[in-house]
């Protein structure tokens, strides 16, 4: 079997080891990929936002099935330019897609169908904004309605701070995706994702998880794409987990009534509050970082999962997971998620995977012409640790973190401590 991963982060990277490690044995590409997976499989320089050059490529080379791993290929149609050629696929079409490409979109979907959210308001200029503003007052969220690569959302504790937010987005620093702005509800109480497979009839959840977005320490800073990850989630018991599973199979349930057959992954990202777990948005693939958790705690095939997936037959299987728990931490470049340098050199990361429990998926990197592992992201490398308990699944990381060295190498010294935390009062 040969395999088209696209993508070229920690997620991809943690897919294609699972891939490979598939007792299909496949042959596995990955485009671009990065300085991770070229050690593994074979990365190929094509643009994974352009669906007839990628229908065309996999095509020429004779590939049997797709994996797409970024949220910007399934919005404008991938999945669905490679089902007109019979190419199995994993990742919804562009119509379920829509469900992390517009919020308007999702909130209108979950208006419409019951599912618990917080309340909103769409406006697409100043004028509307402000009228919606001078009504509900603050605190509220702000968010850009399409893909801001995880930075198009601010809290906002005033009315200036949301006014300021509002026209940001709108006069285009977020480009076409902040052209509609979404004004929501500030919900108080815990956050936490929980992803699940689903064919668009069957939902089989994965373990929760819990994200960490600001850039430092103590949730302080600036929203980035992830800084750090554990699961599963202590603060989640099981009526709330039967409840965020609920959640999600109303959601497959409503985009299957309106004529969407969702196969993929669907992402929930909650807040737990009083009233019960709400919807804070849907992503439509797998979280980065979350898959750095998620994949490594996973027993059963990977591959199997996806094909069955894709095909429609999710109902044969049963997901299995390991008995441990997993910590992962990013190590970003200095600056990130503003301004940032690449081209540096990265060393330690052979000694660090050396460890027990301890893998390092490559994000932001490149070899040069050298043969030299250089940073070329932000988000550079995720160091992941799996053990018995959290306490030494975040020695395992941090110990391991000790051996990487690149210039400006930036991470948070909190990822797990809640958990810990969590688990120590029972």
């Amino acid at each position: 079997m040969r395999i088209l991963v696209l993508g070229g982060g920690g997620r991809e990277h943690a897919i294609v080891r699972a891939l490979l490690a598939s007792h299909h044995h496949p042959e596995v590409f990955c485009a671009p990929g990065n300085g991770g997976t070229a050690q593994i499989a074979t990365n190929v320089d094509i643009p994974e936002g352009d669906p007839a050059y990628v229908t065309s490529w996999v095509a020429r080379n004779g590939i049997d099935f797709v994996v797409i791993g970024p949220e910007a290929p399934l919005v404008v149609g991938t999945a669905n330019m490679l089902a007109v050629e019979g190419v199995p696929v994993f990742g919804p079409k562009a119509a379920g897609a829509e469900i992390e490409g517009s919020k308007t979109f999702a909130k209108d979907l979950m208006t419409r169908h019951g599912i618990p959210t917080g309340a909103y308001k769409a406006v697409d200029s100043a004028s509307d904004a402000m009228a919606y503003l001078a009504r509900v007052g603050a605190p509220v969220v702000v968010k850009a309605d399409g893909l801001a690569g995880g930075k198009g959302v601010t809290v906002a504790d005033t009315v200036e701070q949301a006014t300021y937010a509002v026209n940001n987005a709108l006069e285009g620093a977020f480009g076409m995706a902040g052209e509609v702005v979404v004004i929501e509800e500030y919900l108080e109480g815990p956050e936490c994702s929980l992803l699940a497979f689903t064919d668009g009839q069957t939902v089989l959840p994965m373990l929760p998880a819990q994200d960490h977005k600001r850039a430092y320490d103590n949730d302080e800073g600036p929203n980035t794409g992830g800084m750090g990850v554990y699961s599963p989630v202590p603060a989640v018991d099981e009526n709330t987990l039967a409840e965020m599973v609920s959640i999600l199979e109303n959601t497959v349930a409503a985009m299957h009534a309106e004529g969407i057959e969702y196969r993929g992954v669907l992402y929930g990202g909650f807040i737990l509050t009083t009233d019960g777990p709400k919807v804070l948005e849907y992503n439509a693939r797998f979280g980065d970082p979350e898959a750095q958790v998620l994949i490594p705690l996973l027993k059963t095939d990977l591959l199997d999962v996806m094909l069955a997936t894709a095909n429609g037959t999710l109902a044969d299987i049963s997901l299995e997971w390991r008995d441990e728990v997993a910590v992962s931490v990013v190590l970003a470049s200095g600056g990130y998620p503003t301004s940032y340098d690449t081209g540096t050199s990265i060393t330690g990361i052979e000694d660090a995977e050396a460890m027990e429990g301890v893998t390092v998926y490559h994000a932001g990197t490149a070899f040069d012409g050298n043969g030299q592992l250089l940073t070329a992201g932000g988000r550079v490398l995720n160091v992941t640790g799996v053990a018995p308990t959290f306490a030494e699944a975040r020695e395992r990381v941090y110990r391991a973190i000790e051996r990487i060295s690149f210039s400006n190498m930036h991470y948070r010294t909190d990822i797990g401590l809640r958990a810990i935390d969590r688990a120590a009062d029972g």
